[in-house]
């Protein structure tokens, strides 16, 4: 075994002992920083020399099938990697930079399998979701930054579908993040000419009754989803929102009109992960959820002030309800940047 893939297997082993979900190389002229961001929290693992981290990048690129002599452009790829007989889905992401690369591995675990009930901090919360998913059309939205459990969540309630009867499920991915088993995963490959757009088109000619979209990206999309809501199928997929009232205003930017969302939206459910404390201990991140359906959604899509609104809990109230109840640290009540 060479150096360079004993100086992966080592760091691979330390991001995955401390449950890090990412890990992120910052390189400099002879130094290259190391960080591992655990939950949620960016720490400094180690430091490496330059051109240890030049042969890992090498090492990296070639392995997941990225073109090695290309370094002027960002590039993706994807590794299986296998850890004390768990499996794990790496996901690569170079940036050049000064004329050297940066590289984020995203580190997703196969063989963990969450349930709606130990997502979200508050139960009542988790009772509306599993309320939403008895309908069987309309379109469910999830919002959030990068790593708020998004998608996360996304598996976890086609899970509880499928668990309750049989329906064909065809998901638009981009990467795969997790294989399921009885639900058709479409990769979406734009070099491939696999688009979001082509995808939605072709898995609509495939009789599904549920339709996952990974994210919500540009109008056509959201188009193509509001469409495939409106003729008989439960889409469900994510967007990039600040928060849930901001998710209504994303969809009208994008040119869905305020009759197409009374009319398909079933329900908004923005997210943020918080840090739960046991003991004075962060034992694990759970999300909560400001939560827009019925009459408090109808309300927003026609331009209602809904912030104060008797029924709606703010991100900001929910952190102090969390507080409260001795679930964060008084630092917490401080909206998180991841």
């Amino acid at each position: 075994m060479s150096s360079t893939s004993i100086l992966s297997s080592t760091l691979l082993k330390a991001a995955i002992e401390q449950q890090a979900s990412d890990i992120h190389f910052y390189p400099f002229s002879s130094e290259t920083d190391v960080y591992f961001r655990i939950l949620g929290k960016r720490i400094l693992y180690k430091k490496i020399s330059t051109n240890q981290y030049q042969l890992l990048l090498t090492y990296y690129k070639f392995t997941s099938g990225m073109d090695i002599g290309e370094t002027r452009k960002p590039q993706d790829g994807t590794i299986d990697h296998l850890e004390r007989q768990m499996n794990y889905s790496l996901r690569l992401s170079t940036l050049p930079i000064n004329q050297l690369e940066s590289l984020a591995i995203r580190i997703l675990p196969q063989h963990e399998s969450y349930t709606l009930n130990n997502l979200f901090l508050f139960p009542y919360q988790y009772q509306k979701i599993r309320n939403w998913i008895t309908n069987r059309s309309g379109l469910i939205l999830f919002t959030g930054p990068t790593g708020s459990g998004k998608t996360t969540t996304l598996y976890a309630l086609l899970k509880a579908i499928l668990q309750e009867d049989s329906y064909q499920t065809i998901s638009l991915e981009d990467p795969i993040e997790k294989d399921i088993q009885d639900i058709i995963q479409v990769q979406v490959n734009e070099k491939a000419g696999i688009t979001y757009q082509t995808g939605l088109k072709a898995a609509l000619r495939h009789d599904p009754d549920i339709i996952m979209i990974g994210e919500i990206r540009d109008k056509y999309t959201a188009r193509f989803a509001f469409e495939a809501a409106l003729t008989g199928h439960l889409v469900m997929s994510t967007l990039h929102a600040k928060n849930a009232i901001g998710t209504i205003q994303r969809l009208l930017e994008m040119g869905i009109n305020q009759t197409d969302l009374h009319q398909t939206l079933i329900a908004v459910a923005a997210m943020e992960l918080l840090p739960i404390q046991y003991k004075t201990k962060i034992k694990r991140r759970a999300a909560i959820l400001e939560l827009l359906d019925g009459k408090l959604l109808e309300e927003c899509i026609w331009g209602g002030d809904i912030a104060n609104t008797q029924g709606f809990s703010s991100f900001q109230q929910l952190r102090r309800k969390a507080y409260a109840y001795g679930f964060i640290q008084k630092e917490g009540l401080v909206s998180p940047q991841k």
